[in-house]
């Protein structure tokens, strides 16, 4: 099927829509509310489960087939462990990123990716 330019176009402005509305909604809701304690000290919690929900699945999960490759990709197991541990003791995320993406690149040389 042939998209025109018009269908482009309609199409790059419902893109524009939907990427605006669910940022836009909660904003414009929560700015003339009070937001409750509880509610404040949950979110707290929401970007360490994201992340964490991420790097496991990237860690232990095979995208092809989605499989559990258990120990299959050592490389990256060992490097979680080297980035788990730079960021515990630096507290920087720019250096635990630069040691994981060192990390996965020596070790990949030696273990399976």
């Amino acid at each position: 099927m042939h998209m025109s330019s018009m269908d482009h176009l309609i199409l790059v402005l419902l893109s524009m829509v939907v990427a605006f509305l669910p940022r836009f909604i909660p904003l414009r809701i929560f700015s003339t509310r009070e937001i409750p304690q509880w509610f404040n000290e949950w979110m707290k919690y929401v970007p360490v489960s994201l992340f964490t929900a991420l790097v496991v699945k990237d860690i232990f999960i095979n995208t092809k087939d989605y499989s559990f490759v258990g120990l299959g990709y050592l490389a990256k197991i060992f490097a979680t462990v080297i980035v788990i541990g730079v960021a515990y003791r630096s507290r920087s995320m720019g250096l635990s990123v630069v040691f994981g993406l060192i990390a996965v690149a020596l070790l990949a040389l030696v273990l399976p990716v």
